[in-house]
């Protein structure tokens, strides 16, 4: 080889060098923070893990590899969510996934610039969450559960399971936008069904007992539970409705798989596959404030004919008719 050709190899091969480096570099592993308001024992959170994990890999994000999931869930001791929710924004993640009213709040006490998407979150502008649903302007996006006028209907379905209930017992938490909204549009309707209605707090087992047991010493009670808070205490409100005969409505399928008697709500691992893609989309550069906040498009109407025969009821069949799905 002569000089001047081995000078203009050596000079090609070096202008090529770190182009080869870079290729040989591993991918930069992306951080995602979780916050779950259901205990990791429990089956429901368990199930939003593995489909919200199942959903990124199809996206091409894969745990271990290019991707690294930090996951908190502790059930319902709102302090200690608290501090999950700071210990979480201190670890400065890519993109944060919460489940829950209370979780996006307490989320966005902690930080306004890191990503959230959250699913669950029946009233996200009545909560301060974002601007509006189709330009939520911050950063925090997601996906809602429930429209507040759809909450009557589970004061109607109380009414058509048990004709005879008179007085209903509701669990709602106070303190949250969700909580006083659903209360409000029950509220809103329970007088023309006949239903004398009484609220309960749903943040304090002692309390849920006390009320429950009070209510039940009169007869003809049923029981309302609005979703809000009330997921991770779901086995002692369903325990308490078994024991004190109170025929009940409840706001999700998994309460329902529980032993709830009867639901009537959204999917709750649909919104969770859903939320994957807005944090991909955001992984891949995209920023939460123009990406809308989306309502659920059905809502499921699930029957546990176990309970029903515990509770000795007849379900009507026009009721039965209308189901997604029978528990037996």
């Amino acid at each position: 080889m002569q000089r001047r050709d081995f000078i203009s190899f050596v000079g090609g091969a070096a202008a090529a060098w770190p182009v080869a480096v870079r290729a040989q570099q591993p991918e930069r592993v992306r951080q995602i923070a979780m916050l779950n308001a259901l205990g990791s024992d429990d089956t429901e959170a368990q199930a939003r893990i593995a489909v919200f994990k199942q959903s990124l890999q199809q996206l091409g994000w894969v745990v271990g590899q290019n991707l690294k999931i930090e996951i908190r869930q502790i059930g319902a001791d709102v302090d200690r969510l608290r501090s999950n929710a700071v210990e979480l924004v201190a670890l400065a993640p890519d993109v944060i996934f919460t489940i829950g009213s209370v979780a996006v709040a307490l989320l966005q006490q902690a930080t306004r610039t890191i990503p959230i998407v959250f699913v669950n979150a029946p009233d996200p502008v009545g909560a301060g969450f974002v601007q509006s649903m189709a330009h939520p302007g911050g950063n925090i996006t997601g996906f809602s559960n429930f429209e507040y006028s759809m909450s009557g209907k589970w004061a109607e379905l109380l009414k058509q399971i048990a004709p005879k209930v008179t007085r209903a017992l509701v669990l709602r938490d106070p303190t949250s936008a969700a909580g006083i909204g659903q209360f409000a549009a029950v509220r809103s309707i329970a007088q023309s069904l006949g239903l004398e209605l009484t609220p309960v707090n749903v943040r304090d087992n002692d309390e849920i007992e006390q009320s429950a047991a009070a209510f039940a010493s009169s007869g003809n009670g049923g029981m309302i539970v609005t979703a809000g808070g009330t997921g991770a205490r779901r086995r002692l409100i369903i325990s308490l409705a078994s024991r004190y005969k109170l025929p009940s409505v409840y706001p999700y399928r998994y309460y329902a798989v529980d032993g709830g008697l009867i639901t009537y709500g959204p999917n709750t691992l649909d919104p969770v596959r859903r939320a994957a893609g807005y944090v991909d989309r955001i992984l891949k550069g995209e920023k939460p404030d123009n990406m809308p906040v989306q309502a659920p498009t059905k809502y499921d109407l699930i029957v546990n004919l176990k309970t029903a025969k515990a509770l000795g009821l007849t379900i009507p069949q026009s009721l039965l008719a209308t189901a997604d799905e029978l528990i037996e």
